[in-house]
Parts: C-alpha cells; sequence; structure tokens
C-alpha cells in the first residue's frame, strides 16, 4: 500500500497528526510520500516528496489529506484527474469534508489497508472566463463552489444569469454561489441553500443577500451550464474557485459546468454521508436540555 499525504502545517495539530500518521505507516510497512512542504518541515531525506500533480506517484492507493474542509479542497490541485482518492482527516472545527478523526489514526489506517473503505465519486465545477487571461487558466476548477461577489464597494452588483444559453434571472445582489452537491454543506447552506446528497446529479444556485425578495435558491441538472455576467458600479468583481479568488473585469461572460472528471472521495465502511450530517449538524439532539 502507497499513501500520499498533504497538509497545511498551519497549526500545531496538524504537525502532530501528520507525525502520528506517518510513525504509523513506518510501523505497518506502508510506503509514503509527502507534499514538499511536509518534507522541507521533517527534514528526512528518506522521505520522498511531491511538489504537484505532475510528479504525484499516479500508483499511490490513497492521498491523505491532514487539516478542515479548507485543506482538502487544495488536495483537488494535487489529484486532479489522477483517480487516486483522497481522505480527510480532521483537525480543524466542523469538517464535513475531512471526516477522520486524529485519535482513530491507527485504527483507522489498519481498516485502509485492509480495504475496509468505499470509494465516492464528487463532482467538479469547471469553469471559462471569455477574454479574460490569468492564473485561472492553470487550474480552473472547484470541488464545492464557483462565486462571484462585489469588490471596492458596498452597492449590489447585478448578476445575469443564463442556463443552457437562456436567459433565467438578473440578480440584484451581494453575489452568486454555483454550488456542487458536495459544496452545499458550506457557503450556499449558509446563505440559505438547501442540503444535496452528494450522489444528486445537480447543482445549487444560490443568490448571497439578494434585494429580490422573490429569488430563492435553485436546484439544477449538472447537465446544464450556467453563464453569468455582473454589471457593478466598479469596473471589476471577484471570482472564487473554493478557496481561491480572482479579479474579473466587470461585464466577462463566466462559463461554469461541471468537469469531465470527479474527485474520488473515501471514506470508511463505518462512516456515511448521512452520519456526518447527523452528527455535524447536532440532528436528533434537543437543545432545549
Amino acid at each position: 500500500m502507497k499513501i500520499a499525504v498533504y497538509s497545511s502545517l498551519s497549526a500545531e495539530a496538524c504537525q502532530q497528526t501528520v507525525r502520528l500518521l506517518l510513525e504509523a505507516a513506518h510501523s505497518m510497512g506502508i510506503s509514503v510520500t509527502c507534499e514538499k512542504q511536509i518534507h522541507t518541515w521533517l527534514q528526512d531525506d528518506k522521505l520522498s516528496c511531491f511538489s504537484d500533480n505532475s510528479d504525484l506517484d499516479k500508483n499511490t492507493d490513497l492521498f491523505f489529506s491532514i487539516g478542515g474542509d479548507g485543506t482538502l479542497l487544495r488536495s483537488l490541485q494535487y489529484v486532479q484527474d489522477s483517480g487516486i482518492p483522497v481522505i480527510g482527516v480532521n483537525t480543524g472545527r466542523l469538517g464535513f469534508l475531512a471526516t477522520l478523526q486524529a485519535d482513530d489514526i491507527q485504527v483507522a489506517l489498519q481498516a485502509l489497508a485492509n480495504k475496509e473503505y468505499c470509494v465516492e465519486n464528487r463532482s467538479v465545477l469547471q469553469v471559462k472566463v471569455n477574454g479574460h487571461s490569468s492564473h485561472l487558466d492553470e487550474f480552473p476548477f472547484a470541488l464545492n463552489e464557483v462565486a462571484v461577489s462585489r469588490k471596492n464597494t458596498t452597492s449590489m452588483i447585478t448578476i445575469h444569469t443564463k442556463i443552457n444559453g437562456e436567459a433565467l434571472n438578473s440578480y440584484w445582489a451581494d453575489g452568486f454561489i454555483v454550488s456542487t452537491p458536495t459544496g452545499s454543506t458550506g457557503y450556499s447552506l449558509s446563505n440559505g441553500g438547501p442540503i444535496i446528497d452528494p450522489n444528486s446529479k445537480s447543482l445549487v444556485l444560490t443568490p448571497i443577500a439578494p434585494h429580490n425578495l422573490n429569488a430563492r435558491p435553485l436546484v439544477i441538472s449538472d447537465d446544464d451550464v450556467v453563464e453569468l455576467s455582473v454589471s457593478s458600479r466598479e469596473d471589476a468583481h471577484l471570482l472564487s474557485l473554493d478557496s481561491r479568488i480572482y479579479t474579473i473585469p466587470t461585464g466577462n461572460t463566466i462559463q461554469i459546468q461541471k468537469a469531465a472528471f470527479p474527485l474520488k472521495l473515501a471514506r470508511l465502511n463505518t462512516d456515511s454521508y448521512f452520519m456526518t450530517l447527523r452528527n455535524k449538524l447536532h440532528w436528533g439532539k434537543d437543545g432545549r436540555n
């Protein structure tokens, strides 16, 4: 078995968990390669490393993301369309995606080595901005959501929206979110969007603080192509792909559609999406007591 390990090392908990995972893997004879930043931090020349997708061994069995959901989102840039399953170890707060706990590393690693896990295909979004070239072109993908929002103004922006070339609506709002089912428990949810089962073949369109009081989140097919164009008092607005933010000239057309490849998300057989919802959202618990 061969695993790859990635972490931002931003907190002491991340660092401790990386060490714990590497020690457990070594004791079990599991081959490990780690992201370059971890390699530099450990100063272990015997440990192999990777710096991006091009030098990540495509024969890797599992890609470990250690941190929070944000760390797992950034893992997409490393695995891309390689088909390597990603599993998240949560050292953050909520953790809808990173569901393994650091205290369970030894037991979880043994279960993974015994193939006691399953892999889910999670839809990925691809973005194209007409007439604009930037670093966005290097990796135009997002796992959770693509969003547009205002920049350098407290005034609303207008988001002209089309579905498959047909006009849908012009939203007066602070911004607009196009979310995958995976991202439905993220930014979209905090703006009143619905929770969507990851197996659903759908996307969610969620306006951010809309002035149109009749504007509500809309669920569409993930075969649909969404086009956005922003009008604003400013000459630019923000475009975010998960945690990556770009400045886009006002009026440019942003095309959003499902990518040709999914992210493969691994979880233990003892875990499930609905179990995560119950635990993270405290469903079934009476807060009045």
